[in-house]
């Protein structure tokens, strides 16, 4: 058994922290043998105890001076520092510590009014944006000229590896080209998967609504989503469907208890993986020091590992025998797995390539359905302008196929306004791999210049609610933006505004003819079939965990942050603390519009 993250952190730093020490000795040493009067003994004990506070120092001037005249060179700016000048930001990290607790999730960013600044963490320096056409030459025009970065692929790595959304570079590519060819139109349109699952999951609402109870509708839809992630990925339905869900906090324990089956611990170990990667990347570099006693992050793995590699293995030993069977010849793919040990028997490489997809075909489809029905909950007339169109276009009881969700353009709408309120993937990260060039939000104005291997922030959800972008409305649920005139006045001319799925070379694998992703297809057919089941929804509070409930102080406050009845967070991707309780109303089977 190895150190914990910690103990092996401070081993490696405490060999940086003798270089300011020693430099110290020789300037000493120096002035010993060529000084006529040496340094008293405190002015020695002076420059060995603030050595290192002193190269430092030094070393930010240099770094900040030569970006200055780099910036220069190029006819180019610096953003502008914001945040406090403390000893590494230390009053920035302690407020960012409260308002991960108790703060709004865009609160971070309400440190300044500017787009784009550059704040100053733990001597490092870092731009954030939440400019469209910074982040068009970033994710698009200029791509290569950023990556992942080691930052980040060091704290992804021990949950997802080498997978395609840690890799960089020619791996990236190489992930990109194994996984591309298999998200055809007609596998992602393929609803029999959606279907199964989508009537097991109103046919477990039913059942404990008809015993009384709300439900979790986030913990359903994470339910639907890995079930059929899961069966669509590996050819292996893990059931989670199947096991107990949950009752609210205020019943009894045996009747709360969570379930202990596998797929349960599963989903949990998912959860809890997330969770423990955003506390390390809150931290950034100092991240071990918070992990001493223990790897908060390898419980969660050993469990997920324990479900994934069987399966890998199985698939590579059925792809052998495939081969033996058919003497080399071609046979066809049914999962994505199959497809993937058509390129690599390496088993790290397909666990680390599956649990990539595992979680974008996931996480971000569950946090999509939930603030939808999040959204439907607090505004009942557009729940019912949508169930309308359902019931128009497929009844009470038929399956929509491909082209019914396609035709359903309020149905879209409702989707893509919740995307912009709620992107799944709130924020993004990125390094310079070299100094580049940045527009300005002022087209007369100077380019912005960003120095090599400076780390990234881009704030989608914070561009998604400016209202300079999106008119004086941006902070309502308003599904008519994407329908009427706000549509060519605002999004037509700068599509960059509106960036759920990225944009770019890394644009999500499933997204298809422009319009369609695996995500839109599978949230469209759950709620389809969700509002073909029940005609009313409405949030239970008093299921909700007290402490989960948005807080009394955020009352009264700009922006949706006012609005918020629940509390919105983001591990990987967004979802809502405590879950999303609700009530909801059966449908008369005989409904029709």
């Amino acid at each position: 058994m190895g150190f914990p993250p910690g103990v092996r952190f401070l081993a490696s730093l405490s060999l940086r922290f003798l270089i300011g020490p020693f430099i110290a000795y020789c300037i000493l040493t120096i002035c010993d043998n060529y000084l006529d009067s040496p340094l008293s003994s405190m002015g020695r004990g002076f420059l060995l105890v603030f050595s290192t506070p002193i190269l430092v120092a030094i070393l930010l001037v240099y770094k900040d001076t030569r970006n200055f005249l780099a910036a220069r060179a190029m006819g180019a700016t610096l953003p502008p520092y914001v945040g406090d000048w403390t000893p590494g930001s230390i009053l920035f990290l302690k407020q960012q510590a409260k308002t991960s607790k108790n703060g709004y999730i865009t609160d971070n960013f309400a440190i300044s009014n500017r787009n784009t600044f550059i704040i100053r963490i733990l001597f490092q320096n870092r731009i954030v944006t939440r400019e469209p056409e910074q982040m068009k030459t970033l994710l698009a025009t200029d791509f290569d000229r950023y990556e992942k970065g080691e930052e980040v692929r060091d704290i992804l790595q021990p949950f997802i590896g080498e997978g395609v959304f840690a890799a960089d570079g020619d791996l990236w590519k190489f992930h990109r080209t194994m996984t591309r060819p298999f998200f055809t139109r007609d596998r992602i349109s393929d609803f029999d998967n959606f279907d199964r699952h989508a009537t097991q999951a109103m046919e477990r609402l039913k059942e404990r609504f008809r015993q009384g109870y709300p439900v979790n509708l986030q913990d359903m839809a994470a339910r639907f989503t890995l079930d059929s992630a899961t069966e669509f990925l590996f050819g292996y339905d893990v059931h989670s469907l199947s096991s107990t869900i949950p009752y609210p906090y205020y019943e009894s324990q045996q009747l709360s208890a969570s379930s202990t089956d596998s797929s349960q611990r599963f989903a949990n170990a998912l959860a809890g993986a997330q969770i423990a990667i955003l506390q390390r990347a809150r931290f950034a570099d100092i991240w071990p020091i918070f992990e001493m006693k223990k790897d908060n992050l390898l419980p969660h793995l050993k469990e997920v590992h324990s479900l994934i590699d069987p399966i890998v293995r199985q698939a590579i030993q059925d792809k052998r025998q495939r081969v033996a069977n058919h003497g080399g010849s071609k046979v066809e793919e049914e999962t994505l797995l199959q497809h993937l040990v058509n390129s690599t028997e390496d088993p790290t490489m397909l666990r680390d390539e599956i649990m990539s997809l595992l979680l974008a075909g996931r996480d971000t489809t569950a946090s999509l359905i939930s603030f939808v029905v999040y959204m439907l909950a607090e505004h009942p007339p557009i729940m019912h302008r949508l169930r309308t169109e359902i019931l128009s276009r497929v009844g009470s009881s038929q399956r929509p196929s491909y082209e019914d969700i396609r035709d359903m353009k309020f149905l879209r709408a409702v989707l893509n306004e919740t995307l912009r309120l709620y992107p799944p993937v709130p924020y993004n990260l990125r390094m310079s791999k070299v100094g580049s060039l940045w527009p300005g939000a002022d087209p007369e104005a100077n380019p912005f210049y960003v120095p090599a291997k400076t780390r990234i922030l881009v704030s989608v959800i914070s561009m998604h609610r400016r209202k300079d972008l999106w008119g004086p409305d941006a902070d309502e649920f308003d599904p008519d933006r994407f329908l009427d005139e706000r549509l060519h006045k605002y999004l037509t001319p700068r599509p960059f505004i509106f960036l759920p799925f990225n944009a770019g070379p890394r644009i999500c694998l499933g997204q298809q003819a422009k319009l369609y992703i695996f995500a839109y297809n599978e949230a469209s057919f759950f709620l389809v079939r969700l509002l073909q089941n029940f005609s009313g929804i409405s949030l239970a509070l008093d299921a909700q965990p007290p402490e989960t409930c948005a807080p009394a102080l955020w009352a009264g406050s700009a922006g949706r942050k006012g609005k918020e009845k629940l509390r919105p967070r983001a591990h990987l991707t967004m979802y809502l603390e405590g879950g999303l309780w609700v009530n909801m109303k059966e449908a008369n089977p005989d409904d029709e519009v």
